[in-house]
Order: C-alpha cells, then sequence, then structure tokens
C-alpha cells in the first residue's frame, strides 16, 4: 500500500499512521521526523532546511521534497508507506506524483480524515506535553494522575504556543488555504476516501482499517 493521510491539524491523522503502520508492518514517514533526523545528523539537506529554520522561515519545497525522496529510496518503503503531513499543498503533491512516477509506482488511495472545527479546537487546546520526556497528555481525553504533571518523569506540563486558541485558528486557516485544496485535487483523480475522524481512536482505526482492506493484496 501507499498512502497519504490528509486531515486539518488535530484531527488524528499521526495516531492513525502510526497505528496502520504497525498493523501492516510498512513504514509510516512523516516529514517532521525526516527534517529533525536531518539535521541531526547533519546531512546536506538538513543543514540547509536549518538555516531556514534557524532564520524563522518554512523550509522549502525543494528540501521537503527531496527529504521524501530520499525515504522513499530506502529498503523500508520497498513494500509500501503510510505519508503522514505530506504533501501540504497541490504543488507538493504534483511534485510526490513526480517521484513516483520516476520509480514506476503510485499512490493507491488518499484518506481524508474529517472532525469538526470545533472538536479540533478543542483537542488542541487541551493538550499539554511535558518538556522534559516529550510525553503528551489532554485535559480532557488523557488526563495525568495529577493535575499538570507528567506521569513519566513528574515534571511540570505545559501548553505548546502552538496549541494556544489564537494559534489554532491561524494554523487552521492555513490549512484552508493551502491544505484543503488537496482533497479536490485527489478526488478528481479518484484517489480519495474519507475517515470520520471523531470517535475514539480505536473506533477511527476500525473504520480507517475498513477502508484499506482491499488494498491489503494488490
Amino acid at each position: 500500500m501507499r498512502v497519504v493521510f490528509l486531515g486539518a491539524p488535530g484531527v488524528g491523522k499521526g495516531t492513525q499512521a502510526e497505528r496502520v503502520a504497525a498493523q501492516y508492518r510498512l513504514a509510516k514517514i512523516s516529514t517532521g521526523d525526516l527534517l529533525r533526523e536531518a539535521v541531526r545528523n547533519q546531512t546536506t539537506l538538513g543543514v540547509e532546511a536549518k538555516n531556514f529554520m534557524d532564520q524563522g522561515q518554512l523550509v522549502p519545497d525543494s528540501v521537503v521534497v527531496g527529504l521524501v525522496r530520499n525515504k522513499l529510496s530506502d529498503p523500508s518503503c520497498a513494500n509500501g508507506f503510510f505519508l503522514d503531513g505530506f504533501p501540504r499543498t497541490v504543488t507538493q503533491a504534483e511534485e510526490l506524483g513526480k517521484v513516483l512516477q520516476s520509480k514506476s509506482t503510485a499512490l493507491d488511495l488518499v484518506v481524508n480524515f474529517h472532525v469538526s472545527r470545533e472538536d479540533v479546537v478543542r483537542r488542541l487546546s487541551g493538550r499539554r506535553s511535558c518538556p522534559k520526556c516529550q510525553a503528551t497528555f489532554h485535559v480532557d481525553f488523557a488526563k495525568p494522575k495529577v493535575d499538570e504533571v507528567c506521569d513519566r518523569c513528574g515534571d511540570q506540563l505545559v501548553q505548546r504556543s502552538d496549541d494556544r486558541r489564537d494559534a489554532i485558528e491561524t494554523r487552521l486557516k492555513v490549512y484552508d488555504e493551502q491544505t484543503a485544496p488537496l482533497v479536490r485535487y485527489y478526488d478528481e483523480r479518484r484517489l480519495l476516501s474519507s475517515v470520520d475522524g471523531s470517535g475514539s481512536v480505536d473506533v477511527v482505526f476500525q473504520h480507517l482499517l475498513n477502508v484499506l482492506t482491499p488494498y491489503q493484496v494488490r
């Protein structure tokens, strides 16, 4: 399976990508993970990306696409992959298509996770994270045993700046402008399926498995 996961911030696509990647023993590709790894290893693309990041600028498509291209050439992706967080724009989608075409392959499916805007804001604004061990919690759905204290290491939990309401609204606006057009782009190419992401993690996972089942043996 070669699958892209779409959806606004907070719909849970990253969580589901982790689960299905383990279920099917396929690679889960996150551009955020690729960027951090490239910067940490000081690769050519990583150094280039860090220059932009240090200046507070967006990493250009050429670098992100290069990272994805390199990852797709890795043996771990030979049998398929789940792409989480890429592509983010139609331009990136077109570049991904070219990369796959150069490898004589193509996407099988694009899954769009849809959740109401109200629920997205609630999910993101309620998140709390530990700055020490990176554990995450939620004030409604995954409460720590002691309020505002990390279960793992006992450090004080914090709310990330991009999980504050004003930042969330900005992130959703950017998504509407740049990423939402991908829904139409992939729908026109008959690759799009939708999954209701408003239920529990287990319920959404079952819906997702139902969508993926026809693609298990190709």
